[in-house]
């Protein structure tokens, strides 16, 4: 039986993270669906890069070491040819950017940096030093160097360094599989106009977003309604997935039904209530190695909850180093103040300025109130009791997206 037991937020996410368990790997296709995942095996340089030594400049290759200032073309090399010859005493071969150079040329002269002297001559305006304009081979890597451990997270430049090594395909960890299911015989979908008593359901399609945005797969069920014949099935279905959302049901009124039919189905609930605002009545609990969340209704404490729970969560099964919850300390750019009975992540918005975090408090009318999201990147942490804040004075601050 759950006890009555009331969890700090940190207390909290302690007990759902000593569940959470790294998904095993699979082999993906060097396509955009990488971004965000994270390699499951180290990644090692087949050849050298650059393969040759090659130009940075367009300009002439000469050997630093003749010591006349005139110099013979002898041939023209371009990118992606091969030389036709070594380059000899006195001699010069005109090389454009990326070309490789020819067997004894040790540097690039710039093509501003030489006049014609006669046909196929050319006189250099100053001495040129060794290496100068040149990127040596195996610069950037040499064959069987590590280039990517496991554990790195894949972004556009690591797509970029896979393809330059040939990876069409790595092993990544699996991304998880996350089901969502609003209850509330109040909802009906976007698409239809509610009619008395009945809302819009915002909160599929707003978590189906954030689970998407890290790099998990929303897989969304319909709406339950609130009778047990009704989420049964749904709820069924939804532990066939590494995780299951749900919205609604999980306070203590008398169609708060998800609590009952979840341990009917076998799940082990681990806590009910959290002390924090929005989002008390935040249910956590595992049925096998599956997570489940039952997330409160209002739609502002499903996304702080979301934020503070399934988020870090969701990153451990990934493979990613750390849960990573972006908190940093800001200050006021205006007067604020806010009372409040438990500990509050109010929305904000947050922004560098000269090189310091500053933020504001946007209006905000409560657990409902979602368009106050939409103003906002960032959540004040603000402890219980009355929060008084007078310019420059500093916060605590939860990032929600990047400020910039």
């Amino acid at each position: 039986m759950l006890r009555d037991e009331l969890y700090s937020v940190e207390s909290a996410l302690a007990k759902v993270l000593s569940q959470v368990h790294r998904l095993p790997p699979q082999v993906a296709s060097l396509t955009n669906a990488l971004l965000g995942l994270v390699l499951a095996e180290d990644i090692y340089a087949d050849r050298d890069s650059p393969p040759f030594a090659k130009s940075l400049v367009d300009g002439f290759a000469v050997r630093c070491q003749d010591d006349t200032p005139e110099r013979r073309v002898v041939m023209e090399i371009m990118a992606g040819a091969t030389p036709s010859q070594p380059l000899g005493v006195g001699e010069a071969a005109r090389v454009a950017t990326g070309a490789m150079l020819p067997e004894g040329a040790d540097v690039v002269v710039m093509q501003e940096q030489v006049e014609p002297a006669g046909p196929d001559r050319i006189r250099l305006l100053r001495q040129p030093r060794t290496g100068e304009n040149v990127l040596p081979q195996g610069a950037e890597m040499r064959r069987g160097e590590l280039i990517l451990p496991a554990g790195t997270v894949v972004r556009p430049a690591e797509i970029g360094v896979l393809a330059s090594l040939g990876k069409t395909a790595v092993s990544v960890y699996r991304q998880p599989v996350v089901a969502i299911l609003p209850t509330g015989d109040e909802l009906v979908e976007p698409g239809m106009m509610p009619g008395p008593g009945q809302i819009r359901n915002s909160n599929a399609a707003m978590l189906a977003a954030l689970v998407a945005r890290n790099n998990a797969l929303p897989r969304y069920l319909g709406i339950a309604r609130d009778s047990f014949d009704s989420l049964r099935p749904l709820v069924r279905e939804g532990l066939k997935c590494d995780v299951l959302l749900l919205s609604g049901g999980v306070s203590v009124g008398p169609l708060d039904l998800v609590p009952q039919l979840l341990r009917e189905q076998g799940v082990q609930l681990l806590f009910h209530k959290v002390w924090l605002k929005p989002g008390k009545p935040l249910l956590f609990g595992v049925y096998d190695d599956k997570l489940v969340f039952g997330l409160p209704g209002n739609p502002v404490s499903s996304f702080v909850s979301f934020e503070l729970f399934v988020r870090p969560a969701l990153r451990v099964m990934l493979g990613k180093s750390e849960p990573h919850l972006a908190y940093l300390q800001a200050t006021f750019a205006e007067e604020f103040y806010y009372r409040t009975d438990r500990p509050t992540y109010h929305p904000a918005k947050l922004w560098l300025d000269e090189g310091a975090w500053r933020v504001d408090a946007v209006p905000w009318l409560g657990s409902a109130d979602l368009r106050a999201l939409t103003r906002a990147n960032a959540l004040l942490c603000l402890p219980a009791g009355e929060n008084r804040f007078v310019p420059g004075q500093a916060v605590q601050v939860l990032a929600i997206e990047s400020p910039w």
